[in-house]
């Protein structure tokens, strides 16, 4: 956590003036504090346990934003103090949540939009390894990461042996047909995104930023896209389909079969890590029930079962 002593000497540094008042805080995985400087600038500070990969984050998001997508414009690099990265950003307020009711549609235009507008991966700094609930791709031997956002083990932790088997079919397949890697967002949920009418706003958490075969951003976002919040369930599997069909309407190449079957895949490892985290967290199992009661259709539109 940054106290308002360590604050204040940062945004003198970084941001050429000193904080007039607090205008908020909040956070989850990360400490956010929005602050008005005496040069009328206003900011939203973020700051994150250390980690390399942001700095790829802020050049993705710096690129986008200078193409004219709806994101905060970053207004320093990542930083490091002490062993938190911090950055900032402009304030980007209004905006209101689509109802998901209203379809996958939008939201898989506006994915589609941000993947054809991103820089190349090898054009900014590694964005490795992907945040754990999209990482399939972890660099580890063990089936999970070692480390999930919450900092549980998760290849510990006991859930029924379907959990598990799924995820190693899964994370087998994706990695063995890497396909074409794009730049896209890991955390392509409702509540990320705000709207003015039919019109996309802004888009926020740009730490989500990841480096992955565009099957696999699509697959991901498939299964994420109308949450709202932490507890709710992922994408069901029309509306999963709904929004792998509907990207490819707007994406600038016609998809293999093999491919829609990859995003199949990655949207399943979502609801696996989910579950999974749900069995360490014990009480509750709707993501275990829920999954539970469409996995074999789910292994069987991606060709895994």
């Amino acid at each position: 956590m940054l106290d308002d002593a360590l604050l204040a000497d940062w945004c003198l540094r970084h941001l050429g003036a000193p904080v007039e008042r607090l205008l908020f805080r909040s956070g989850f995985l990360s400490q956010v504090v929005g602050v008005e400087l005496s040069s009328g600038l206003r900011a939203v500070v973020k700051v994150r346990p250390f980690q390399p990969r942001i700095a790829g984050c802020v050049e993705v998001q710096r690129a986008l934003a200078g193409a004219g997508f709806p994101c905060p414009e970053p207004l320093t690099g990542a930083t490091r103090v002490r062993e938190m990265t911090v950055t900032a950003e402009t304030v980007v307020s209004d905006g209101a949540l689509v109802p998901t009711d209203a379809g996958a549609v939008p939201f898989a235009a506006l994915l589609a939009r941000l993947v054809g507008a991103a820089p190349a991966p090898a054009a900014v700094n590694d964005l490795a390894p992907s945040p754990p609930w999209a990482g399939w791709d972890h660099p580890g031997q063990r089936l999970w990461p070692d480390l999930d956002e919450h900092g549980q083990d998760l290849n510990l932790v006991d859930a029924p042996a379907w959990v598990d088997a799924a995820a190693r079919r899964v994370r087998a397949r994706l990695a063995s047909t890497p396909g074409r890697v794009c730049i896209g967002h890991g955390d392509w949920e409702s509540q990320n995104i705000r709207w003015t009418g039919a019109n996309p706003h802004v888009v926020h958490d740009w730490d989500s930023v990841v480096a992955q075969p565009e099957a696999a951003i699509v697959g991901l976002a498939a299964a994420m896209w109308p949450r709202q919040g932490g507890s709710d369930p992922i994408a069901t599997v029309a509306q999963t389909d709904e929004f792998i069909t509907g990207y490819q309407r707007f994406s600038d190449r016609d998809w293999e079969a093999s491919e829609v079957r990859d995003a199949w895949a990655a949207s399943l490892w979502v609801g696996l890590i989910f579950a999974k985290q749900e069995a360490a967290e014990g009480g509750g199992r709707e993501h275990l029930d829920g999954l539970a009661g469409e996995i074999e259709e789910r292994l069987d539109r991606a060709a895994l079962a």
